[in-house]
């Protein structure tokens, strides 16, 4: 059985290992340890491996630097127009500083907290109900801003700030849900006025298009029978002047060969008397016949005479020869 001289160095190995091995400390990504020696602030570790003094060491604040988010109750605050108001706030924080926020005060979370309250209530006492509810973004940004100044001693640093909720009185929501709906029914009647007139132009356009494609179409019609009438006006001269032509050459003909004839006077006499005839079966009712000519017709009624009357009695041409 071994003796106790030789089990008591083993303890005391045992002991100090498990010491060392309890003041191996490995700090992960996005923390930070704020170390106090014999209770004095001694340094921040950070990311990596390690090793603290027994006994002399310790760690006062383990410390998370990511960016974290406070959301507080609503608070009751008072405009400038005298409406109270419950509204509650969102704030976005980083801890920049360790140390800091390890000895810059007691309680951080409630002094933020507080600290917010108290601006919101600064600067919603200078805006009416109506730059609440409108103006969200000026009231966040100065929010911003004045925690940010505040909290820089603490070593954190405000990175945004929203207005969650604002709930005005239930008579003033009534109020504003009337006055929404009012202005709802307003742009509807906008919306429909407009469309309406939008119609109306279109058909006004529509019958203006309509108009001008019938004025169109009429005057191309009017055109193309005009065009018409030019064309059978053409043909129907140019068919009088082919006629007058035919005739012309025809009266031309008819003149070279009397001429080759070498027709005499008394032929040329008949041939005036026919033309003069041909010129009395006309409309004209008087016809005026030259003198030369009025010779030519008795002489040629007086052969007609001849030619056609029936042969008289015998008896009368006795008589007439004893007589």
């Amino acid at each position: 059985m071994p003796s106790l001289s030789s089990i008591v160095p083993v303890i005391v190995i045992v002991v100090l290992v498990l010491i060392l091995v309890k003041n191996i400390r490995v700090v992960p990504q996005a923390r930070a340890l704020v170390i106090e020696r014999l209770g004095a602030y001694s340094t921040t570790w950070n990311v990596g491996l390690h090793f603290k003094v027994p006994f002399i060491e310790r760690v006062a604040r383990n410390v998370s630097l990511k960016e974290q988010v406070a959301d507080f109750p609503p608070q009751p605050v008072i405009t400038k127009d005298n409406v109270t108001m419950q509204i509650d706030t969102v704030v976005f924080f980083q801890i920049t500083d360790p140390k800091l926020y390890a000895y810059g005060i007691e309680q951080p979370m409630q002094a933020i907290e507080n600290l917010s309250a108290t601006t919101l209530r600064n600067i919603i006492g200078d805006l009416e109900l109506d730059q609440c509810l409108t103006s969200r973004d000026v009231v966040n940004s100065k929010m911003r801003s004045i925690l940010d100044e505040a909290t820089d001693p603490w070593g954190i640093k405000v990175n945004r700030v929203e207005l969650k909720n604002i709930l005005p009185p239930k008579e003033i929501q009534n109020a504003m849900e009337k006055q929404m709906k009012a202005e709802r029914e307003r742009r509807e009647a906008i919306l429909r006025a407009e469309g309406e007139k939008k119609s109306a132009i279109l058909t006004a356009e529509g019958e203006k298009e309509s108009a001008i494609l019938t004025a169109e179409a009429e005057k191309a019609a009017a055109i193309l029978r005009a065009d018409a009438r030019k064309q059978a006006q053409i043909l129907e001269a140019e068919g009088e002047a082919e006629a007058i032509l035919k005739v012309q050459t025809a009266t031309a003909e008819g003149i070279r060969r009397i001429n080759e004839a070498n027709p005499g006077n008394a032929v040329l006499k008949l041939k005036s008397l026919e033309a003069f005839s041909a010129a009395a079966n006309g409309r004209a009712t008087k016809i005026i016949i030259p003198s030369e000519l009025q010779g030519l017709a008795g002489l040629a009624a007086g052969i007609a005479e001849a030619v056609y009357t029936p042969e008289r009695p015998q008896h009368k041409t006795d008589a007439q020869s004893n007589h």
